[in-house]
């Protein structure tokens, strides 16, 4: 099937190009121009002079409509897909966090048949597994259920893996617990991204993960030890590496606007990554939820335990992508960036996904200057969200 996308602002990794138009073909952008033919294409979408990005890609989130990852069902992930897409996401990864050994598994073989499984319609795309736990620290645990944090054992997280059939992308740990290093080699052997997160580590400790490996900040400043003049922790390791990746979670909760400004002028835009980090309550209205079996209170957007520790957020990727537009007064080519070639690159997606640029998936979003969603391209095939 071809399709031509004309009067479109396209970003690129490298400009915005006015008065474009892509061709795809079978799923795939073939070409890029400021005129294309429309004889002969199955299919002609008009941009009517909005820009046309690329598909946001959400590596780090566990659920949304009242589901989560860890229900382990097709109904579930169809769900959540489904919503995705409504907010500009055309890929993300399913976030299987901190539990019983039994119950990861499950999470995790339930996942990898979706992924299998999954047909194409108005959804985004289940692109891969992120593993948040359960290796991390006691003491930096934040909505992580603390009765399942153990130390890394590279037998079980062999199984763990296996249970993925594959399909894990990301496994996040703390680098300074007792077991790490066997376990960070085991991952890199595999090609698996290996994350810090939940971590007490020391700046050297966290120096030295990164030096065994670790190429991923998990929502970099919540759940790490902080920035101290004397002792920069795994902050200052993470923001001072350039081998590291950070995430970053703009609801304006998580993160001042301030500490969302230093990671971005100390990472560059090219190593920042934009993530949800949503719970179930994402797209419904505040009152009590769970997450990891704890029971959740969501209050003007905000998620916490009863102790009032944050447990995920309500957040969707376009409006993080507004907030460092409007908010920050970032380039918006910028902003793009973060919530789409840099997190590909960060799980090892690049080659096929995160950009318009020929030879990619013809994963798109076209939206107006207030950063709302008008249009989705999700391999070619096109879902209208126009009034």
């Amino acid at each position: 099937m071809n399709l031509v996308v004309k009067n479109a602002r396209v970003i690129t990794p490298y400009e915005i190009l006015e008065g474009h138009a892509v061709l795809v073909r079978n799923g795939i952008i073939f070409d890029i121009k400021k005129d294309l033919p429309e004889e002969g294409a199955d299919a002609v979408v008009d941009a009517r002079g909005y820009y046309l990005g690329p598909g946001f890609i959400d590596i780090h989130n566990h659920g949304n409509c009242g589901k989560d990852f860890m229900d382990a069902s097709f109904e579930a992930y169809e769900t959540m897909a489904r919503f995705h897409l409504t907010h500009g996401v055309t890929g993300f990864l399913a976030t299987v966090m901190t539990a019983s050994f039994d119950e990861m598994k499950r999470a995790l073989s339930a996942a990898a048949r979706y992924m299998r499984e999954q047909s194409g319609g108005k959804k985004a795309r289940m692109l891969g597994i992120y593993l948040e736990g359960p290796y991390f620290s006691p003491k930096k645990k934040g909505a992580q259920p603390p009765e399942h944090i153990r130390k890394p054992d590279v037998k079980e997280l062999k199984e763990l893996v296996e249970a993925s059939c594959g399909t894990v992308r990301v496994v996040s740990l703390a680098p300074e617990v007792e077991g790490a290093e066997n376990a960070i080699k085991f991952l890199k052997e595999k090609g698996i991204t290996v994350a810090m997160g939940h971590t007490d580590a020391t700046y050297e400790e966290a120096k030295r993960g990164i030096n065994l490996g670790i190429t991923l900040a998990t929502h970099t400043f919540n759940g790490m030890r902080g920035f101290e003049h004397r002792e920069p922790g795994a902050v200052g390791a993470c923001l001072t590496d350039d081998r590291v990746y950070c995430e970053i979670i703009c609801d304006g909760i998580h993160l001042s606007k301030a500490a969302v400004d230093l990671i971005i002028r100390a990472k560059g835009r090219e190593k920042v990554v934009l993530v949800s980090d949503a719970m179930m309550a994402a797209g419904l209205s505040d009152g009590e939820y769970t997450l990891g079996g704890q029971r959740v209170f969501v209050k003007g957007g905000r998620a916490a335990l009863a102790d009032g520790t944050i447990a995920g957020s309500t957040l969707t990727l376009d409006r993080a992508v507004r907030y460092l537009v409007k908010t920050l007064g970032l380039p918006l080519k910028d902003a793009l960036r973060m919530a789409s070639l840099n997190p590909a690159r960060a799980c090892g997606l690049a080659g096929r996904k995160g950009s318009i640029e020929v030879g990619k998936d013809a994963d798109m979003v076209i939206f107006d200057d207030n950063l709302d969603i008008k249009t989705v391209i999700v391999g070619g095939e096109v879902f209208d969200f126009r009034s």
